[in-house]
């Protein structure tokens, strides 16, 4: 045998050894490189996320999540007629979108149920009394206290430039009405799109410790029917009564593509009022967060969304589509509209004003 051809097969033998060796070498490497890091990740998951800010101030983060959204809660023995699978609760009206949030209307849900499942969950509720609307809040809240989460923790968050004539309501047991003490503006636009920044500002400061879920509403309404905790999920929003029935070519969205608000015509589930809207506070904060934003980078540029926050509002929630829709039960104005067969119940409903008299006073 040619000692030339011995040596040059044991060097090739050699050299696929030591590369086989590499090869396993890093493989493990690598396997053994992932369990701090998975430990770190699960010491970071939503649930730690959550505690923490529970006990401290946090910064939100898309990792954020919420201890009451994620546990199902168990619900007691309970006497209730059964779901007709092949019989459905409603046919006259859209009850599922197609990315399946269920849309509420009368019919569809069970109270029993549902306050069972929400039985711990405490609910903040923002409105805006600022000049003059402030005569709108005893109405409000007397109404509130009637119909608005029955049985549940409420806490009335309060964001007045007149404290003082915030007025004193009896309330149920487990619920408080905290007056938030905030500036107003010359003009009722800039009022309504800095509630977007305000809602922001207090999520992070304080509702993040104190409430599960913020519903964010009109003042110069008044509750007129049962508003519960059907209508709470990670993210809602409410068909807006004058275009519920209307298709998107009607819809009044910012057309303007300069604008952070702008909707092309040939894009759009649906219409949203800016009157109320809610979710979860970590969602809230991520909505308003969100719009603030876009309305000071419109400033900048300067423009104006043709219906300010609202206007913000509908493009956030067409690109974060909301995990509930609310049907025009939750909100409803009966002196400019005429009620249909299809609303078998007026939940929320407008009280009739001057608006000159009001605005800018």
């Amino acid at each position: 045998m040619d000692p030339r051809d011995f040596w040059g097969n044991r060097t090739k033998s050699c050299l696929c050894l030591i590369l086989l060796f590499a090869v396993l070498l890093g493989f493990y490497s690598n396997v053994f490189s992932l369990i701090p890091r998975r430990q770190t990740e699960k010491s970071q998951s939503p649930e730690a996320h959550h505690v923490q800010g529970r006990r401290e101030s946090l910064t939100l983060s898309e990792g954020d999540g919420h201890l009451d959204s994620c546990r199902i809660p168990e619900v007691p023995r309970l006497l209730y007629p059964k779901a007709q699978l092949l019989k459905p609760s409603r046919v006259d009206v859209l009850v599922m979108t197609p990315w399946f949030a269920p849309v509420v209307w009368d019919g569809t849900f069970d109270s029993a149920l549902l306050d069972v499942q929400f039985r711990n969950t405490t609910i903040g509720l923002t409105v805006f009394a600022i000049k003059k609307y402030v005569v709108f809040l005893r109405l409000f809240l007397e109404t509130a206290e009637k119909y608005f989460m029955v049985g549940h923790k409420v806490i009335y968050y309060v964001f007045t430039d007149r404290p003082a004539d915030v007025p004193q309501i009896a309330l149920q047991d487990g619920r408080q009405v905290v007056v938030l003490h905030v500036g107003n503006y010359r003009r009722w636009q800039d009022i309504s799109m800095h509630r977007m920044e305000m809602i922001s500002n207090f999520s992070r400061q304080r509702f993040l410790r104190e409430v599960d879920y913020l519903v964010c509403l009109d003042v110069d309404m008044k509750f007129s029917d049962h508003v519960g905790v059907e209508i709470l999920a990670p993210l809602f929003g409410t068909l807006h009564p004058v275009f519920y029935a209307a298709d998107r070519q009607s819809f009044t969205y910012e057309r303007r593509p300069l604008s952070r608000a702008y909707i092309p015509r040939d894009e759009g589930d649906f219409y949203y009022a800016g009157g109320f809207f809610g979710g979860s506070v970590p969602e809230v904060y991520r909505l308003t967060t969100a719009c603030h934003q876009a309305m000071t980078a419109d400033q900048a540029q300067g423009i104006e969304a043709v219906w300010h926050d609202e206007s913000h509002l509908n493009r956030y929630l067409l690109s974060h589509k909301p995990s509930k829709v609310l049907s025009p039960e939750y909100l409803w104005d009966e002196q400019m509209l005429q009620r249909p067969p299809l609303l078998r119940k007026l939940r929320y409903v407008a009280v009739p004003k001057n608006h000159a008299e009001i605005r800018n006073r």
